[in-house]
């Protein structure tokens, strides 16, 4: 593996995304990311996030990145992979510590932070990411960086990101059995808002909604920090199922009718055209409407919808959304989805598409399937960069702050 390629693995419930890029600091000591090869496969062997069949996922990895290092001319053996998922859990906790001397310094942010994460986590369970919130200077809130500041006392509130320490092992699992070994595992909602959102819209509020195959994720962003996460058990399979009932056609064929005439808000339709599908039988045809198809996958996207507007709503967020949301993820590539989106949420809505920061094949990943993918290297960018360029002045860029208060 070249020193300066890192790769992102997104393992998806429908599809498996690759990217490979190459990595270098520019003079300012901020990374440079350039998309080298992308590559993608039908994902087998996940169900809802988590591996079902380790032979299936693996086959996936292995098709993915393969196709990606062919298109990169490298090869790879270090990935950043992605996890999410209903086993994905999340819960604030504090900390409080005395200042050591007359001013705080990062040992007493670092001894903070030790003393907020101690918390007592199940045998089955490991922590993912422990992200600040806010720090509180003998009792004066509000506070994003204590560094240097005059005080006796230094609290801070976490977030602390568990996963389940069986799926994120049988992950390892199968990527080590496609030949792969994992260089970092992150929080995937993490990964896609390094991708798509802007520094603004963490700041102002903006609810990140990542449709995929298996489940829809749920992030919350606020005053440039994660604030909720949230996992909904249906995506784009449920809409397929739906598909293959209401047509009377198989999963395959109902798969491939949502690619080709899919579309997500049934008014744009002309109810006049007609599609041929395969009907029960042999060799049998049938025309159906395509505004029938349409209806299907508003019907179920808009309950989806739905639900992630309750999710907000629970978690006291729905007022404080000032950017409104982004919608991203393979199910986000569906015509009319924004429509949909806007209905339920009552909001602004807009499609996000990774490209920001990116150089060399950025049209290869300016899709919503690659936003995981893409943000996971760019999250591995500055982790490298971090690593490799450790007390070099200017390095402390955005994206390093972010991975070390991630990691």
């Amino acid at each position: 593996m070249h020193p300066n390629v890192i790769a992102g693995l997104d393992i998806g419930s429908a599809k498996t995304c690759g990217v490979i890029a190459e990595v270098w600091a520019d003079p300012a000591d901020r990374p440079v990311v350039k998309i080298l090869g992308i590559g993608q496969a039908r994902t087998g062997g996940i169900r809802r996030e988590v591996v079902t069949d380790i032979d299936g996922t693996t086959s996936s990895v292995r098709r993915a990145m393969k196709e990606a290092e062919l298109m990169a001319g490298v090869t790879v053996s270090r990935v950043f992979t992605g996890v999410a998922g209903e086993h994905i859990h999340a819960r604030t906790s504090n900390g409080v510590v005395a200042v050591r001397s007359d001013e705080i310094d990062p040992a007493d942010v670092k001894r903070v932070h030790d003393v907020a994460r101690a918390v007592v986590v199940p045998a089955d369970r490991e922590v993912l990411h422990v992200i600040p919130q806010e720090y509180i200077v003998d009792h004066q809130s509000g506070i994003r960086d204590p560094l240097g500041m005059a005080g006796t006392r230094l609290e801070a509130d976490v977030y602390i990101i568990t996963s389940s320490l069986t799926a994120t092992q049988n992950l390892g699992k199968a990527i080590g059995r496609a030949g792969y070994r994992i260089a970092a595992t992150i929080h995937e909602p993490l990964a896609c808002a390094e991708a798509v959102l802007t520094d603004e819209e963490r700041d102002v509020g903006v609810a990140l909604v990542d449709l995929g195959g298996g489940t829809t994720e749920l992030a919350i962003f606020r005053d440039g920090k994660m604030r909720h996460v949230a996992s909904i058990p249906w995506g784009g399979g449920s809409i397929t199922n739906d598909l293959a009932k209401g047509l009377s056609v198989t999963y395959a064929e109902a798969e491939k009718a949502k690619e080709r005439y899919g579309v997500a808000y049934a008014q744009a339709v002309d109810p006049r055209e007609m599609v041929d599908l395969p009907a029960p039988g042999p060799g049998a045809r049938c025309e159906v409407p395509r505004e029938l198809i349409a209806h299907i996958i508003e019907q179920r996207l808009d309950e989806i919808m739905n639900l992630v507007a309750r999710a907000i709503d629970n978690a006291g967020e729905m007022g404080r959304l000032g950017a409104g949301t982004v919608l991203t993820g393979g199910g986000a590539g569906l015509v009319g989805v924004v429509d949909v989106a806007q209905h339920a949420f009552g909001t602004a809505v807009r499609i996000g598409v990774p490209g920001e920061g990116l150089t060399g094949l950025v049209d290869a990943v300016q899709r919503p399937q690659f936003a995981t993918a893409a943000g996971l290297a760019r999250i591995g960018a500055a982790m490298m960069l971090d690593e490799g360029l450790a007390g070099r002045p200017g390095l402390i860029t955005r994206l390093t702050s972010i991975v070390m208060e991630y990691f």
